[in-house]
């Protein structure tokens, strides 16, 4: 894998037209509210491209999204299970690395889990190619608002 700014560009406009990731980040949303009690408000396309242009307008950040993107899309393992702990792995990075900063990169990537046991490829695709998608899908929905506690100051705060 060679990674240059036109091959970045590509891959951001390769996330960007996903256009199964907005669905996939409200199927999501709409299975984590009800666990923890909350309405969760729903992402529309035009949100997740602006949040999609925000992270790659942030070039450091951009080449590791687009590496690690390309990476997942490609990876593949005779009987998945060998390659089941790497994917994982670098569908944790990409979720994290999305959604920023602590503590929204931890949650991105508990969020990956959760997403990625009901994300499923088609047969003929490469093994890491759903957990691109659960990862995107989590990095992405942790970024964009609707989870009321991220709306609001912490309770925490000392002044």
């Amino acid at each position: 894998m060679e990674l240059t700014p036109e091959t970045v560009a590509a891959e951001r406009a390769r996330v960007r037209e996903n256009e199964t990731i907005p669905a996939l980040m409200n199927d999501v949303r709409s299975r984590l509210g009800p666990l923890f009690g909350v309405e969760v408000d729903r992402v529309t396309a035009e949100q997740y491209r602006r949040e999609v242009d925000a992270v790659f307008s942030d070039g450091d950040r951009a080449v590791n999204v687009a590496a690690l993107c390309g990476i997942l899309r490609d990876l593949d393992c005779d009987g998945d299970y060998p390659g089941f702990v790497v994917d994982e792995f670098l569908g944790r990075k990409l979720a994290a690395t999305i959604a920023g900063g602590e503590p929204h990169a931890t949650l991105a990537e508990a969020t990956f889990h959760f997403a990625d046991v009901h994300t499923h490829g088609e047969a003929d695709d490469a093994a890491g190619a759903d957990d691109l998608d659960a990862a995107l899908a989590a990095g992405f929905q942790t970024r964009l608002p609707g989870w009321e506690w991220t709306e609001s100051d912490s309770p925490f705060a000392v002044e």
